[in-house]
């Protein structure tokens, strides 16, 4: 199985392929389970941003981020050196299914390890500002300039070098992956 780049082993596979595939129904038991008026709408981000983070290592969250990161949000480790931003309701669906993995399993554990001992949840401020902590800033090779990106069900924060040079090296991948990727679904 291969999650954002990262390869795992058929022992891992069984137990961590279904996280990432967030739930948005209960199980019927509880008062969440009820029929609402109206649905609720999946979380999407969109579009590339380019805030710079302070001398205090906060970071503006680009304007149309903010409502669905106003109540809360975790920031974790992401894959290929970026980190990834969640709103606290779908982080809590992945930590719900992250907790069900066999810690008898390695690869299980290694992974949890290392993506929930470097995240932090977060609250912005009243200017749509949230702090990245020294390690995870380390991690992504945060400095001054950054993208922010939305990719779908979570913001990403890439340093803007490292961006640049990433989104280069797709541009030929991502041409001659679109038939493939895309035909199913159109």
């Amino acid at each position: 199985m291969e999650y954002g780049g990262a390869q795992w082993g058929t022992g891992g596979q069984a137990e961590l392929g279904r996280w990432v595939d967030v739930a948005q129904s209960g199980d019927g038991d509880g008062p969440d389970d009820a029929p609402s008026a109206a649905p609720r709408r999946p979380t999407r981000f969109l579009g590339t941003h380019h805030p710079r983070l302070d001398d205090k290592g906060r970071l503006f969250l680009p304007a149309k981020f903010r409502d669905q990161l106003a109540d809360g949000l975790v920031i974790t480790p992401g894959q290929e050196r970026c980190l990834y931003v969640f709103p606290d309701a779908d982080f809590d669906r992945i930590f719900s299914q992250l907790r069900e993995a066999s810690v008898l399993n390695r690869p299980n554990r290694d992974y949890q390890r290392m993506f929930m001992a470097k995240a932090s949840a977060e609250v912005p401020d009243k200017q749509g500002r949230v702090i990245v902590n020294a390690e995870l800033r380390a991690y992504a090779g945060l400095t001054k300039d950054c993208v922010v990106l939305g990719a779908g069900s979570r913001v990403e924060v890439w340093d803007s070098a490292a961006w640049e040079q990433y989104s280069a090296a797709q541009e030929g991948p991502f041409a001659e992956l679109s038939e493939e990727v895309l035909q199913p679904l159109l």
